[in-house]
C-alpha cells in the first residue's frame, strides 16, 4: 500500500515536470493514438476514456473491497447505535459501559473497512493520472473560452452544446468546471454505473 501511495505521489508530481508529463502523455498515446487517428471528435474520445476508466476502477474494487463485509459492519453499527442510544436514555450505567466498551471494537472494524476502501483508490489513481497527463496536452493546444469561431472550429477542439452553441472546452458550466471535465465526469459517472451493474459490483 505504502509502495503505491509514493507512486501516486510521485506521478503527480511529475505534473510540475513538463518533460515527464509529455512522456507520459506520449505512453498513453500508444494507446489511444488508434482512437484519434479514426478521426473521432475529442468529446467522443473523453467517452472512451471515461469508459476505460470506469472498467478498470470497477474490476480493481471488485475483487480488492469485500462488499459483503462492508453492508454487514455498517449494520452492526447501525444496530448498535440504536441500542446505544436507548441505553443512554434509560439511564442503565450498567449498559451503558457494556456498550461503550464494544463501541471501540466496532469503530475498529469501521476504520479497517474504511482503509479497505482507500487502497484501491490508490491504485485506480496511478492509473487515471497518466490518463488526465493526456487529456491535458490534448487540450492546452485547442482555442480558449471566446475564442472559438466558426472558421477555426471543428469537432476536434469545439463542441456544440444545447441552448449554448458552439463552445470551448474551456467554457466554465456550474461555476466552477470546464467543459471537458464536466463532459468527462458525466461520462465516466453514466458508464461506471453501467459497467458495475454488469459486473454486479455492490456498494453503489
Amino acid at each position: 500500500m505504502f509502495i503505491a501511495l509514493a507512486a501516486m505521489v510521485g506521478i503527480m508530481l511529475l505534473y510540475q515536470w513538463e518533460w515527464a508529463r509529455q512522456t507520459i502523455a506520449g505512453l498513453v498515446d500508444i494507446i489511444i493514438g488508434p482512437f484519434v487517428a479514426m478521426g473521432l471528435p475529442f468529446f467522443a474520445l473523453l467517452l472512451i476514456l471515461a469508459t476505460i476508466t470506469g472498467f478498470y476502477s470497477s474490476l480493481i474494487q471488485k475483487y480488492t473491497i469485500d462488499y459483503e463485509k462492508m453492508a454487514e459492519v455498517q449494520d452492526k453499527l447501525k444496530d448498535f447505535n440504536v441500542k446505544f442510544r436507548e441505553a443512554q436514555m434509560s439511564g442503565d450505567e450498567r449498559l451503558i459501559k457494556k456498550m461503550q466498551a464494544r463501541q471501540q471494537a466496532i469503530l475498529n472494524e469501521q476504520m479497517q473497512m474504511t482503509q479497505q476502501q482507500f487502497t484501491p483508490m490508490i491504485y485506480i489513481m496511478i492509473v487515471t493520472i497518466p490518463i488526465f497527463f493526456w487529456i491535458y496536452e490534448k487540450i492546452r493546444a485547442m482555442p480558449m473560452s471566446g475564442e472559438v469561431t466558426a472558421a477555426i472550429a471543428d469537432l476536434s477542439n469545439s463542441i456544440v452544446i444545447p441552448f449554448a452553441g458552439l463552445s470551448s472546452y474551456f467554457d466554465v458550466y456550474l461555476w466552477i468546471f470546464p467543459l471537458w471535465l464536466l463532459w468527462y465526469l458525466l461520462c465516466s459517472l453514466c458508464m461506471t454505473q453501467i459497467i458495475r451493474k454488469a459486473l454486479n459490483i455492490g456498494g453503489m
